[in-house]
């Protein structure tokens, strides 16, 4: 397949691989899930940016103070996940999610288009756009893929949900009730690393 600088020139209907992605020379950031492009959302508005801005802020002033390998990416960001159990091949990936913020700390999975295999830890902003993907379609693939720690931010209703893979393979949640306004979270890799929410979602 050549360049395509439309996104309108692709067919919506038809299932494509992390090979033809990289053609695609449009403005309009999108994401592919199982070979099927979605759509992301217009410009993020305020209440997901500060979030986004005062989340990555705390997690990545941890990780730069910290002695570990792991990193802290923001949106854009590529994460392509070759699905377990069979290794997929370079050009057969069909998957690659932009998350909006990505923790890595297996640096061989780093490389200057972004993440190739599963991010430790990944924290999706709920937006009008997102939300059903968000809560359907991606906590399902960051499981399947094994991402060990998913976190679910709704900034309209100051919430987080928190979600880890159990012995199982399974997401669990870490608490019945969304967290909110006046709770302390920690993730389960850096249990010093303390979140107050309440000045995340003021």
């Amino acid at each position: 397949m050549s360049v395509i600088t439309d996104i309108n020139e692709l067919d919506f209907s038809k299932k494509y691989t992390y090979a033809d992605y990289v053609k695609w020379q449009f403005d309009e950031v999108v994401e592919l899930i199982h070979g099927k492009i979605y759509r992301m959302s217009p410009a993020p508005n305020l209440n997901h940016q500060r979030l986004s801005a005062r989340l990555f802020t705390y997690i990545n002033s941890y990780l730069i103070e910290g002695e570990g390998e792991c990193e802290a990416f923001t949106a854009p960001f590529d994460v392509r996940l070759p699905l377990p159990p069979k290794k997929v091949k370079k050009n057969k990936i069909d998957t690659v999610v932009q998350p909006d913020i990505t923790i890595v700390c297996d640096p061989s999975k780093l490389d200057m288009a972004g993440c190739k295999g599963a991010p430790d830890w990944v924290i999706e902003i709920l937006s009008k756009g997102t939300g059903k993907k968000d809560l359907n379609e991606k906590f399902e693939l960051y499981q399947h893929a094994g991402v060990t720690e998913y976190w679910i931010a709704h900034p309209s209703d100051g919430t987080l949900l928190i979600f880890r893979l159990n012995k199982k393979g399974k997401y669990q949640s870490i608490k019945v009730q969304p967290f909110t306004i006046g709770d302390i979270v920690s993730p389960a890799a850096f249990p010093d690393m303390k979140i107050d929410l309440t000045k995340v979602f003021s």
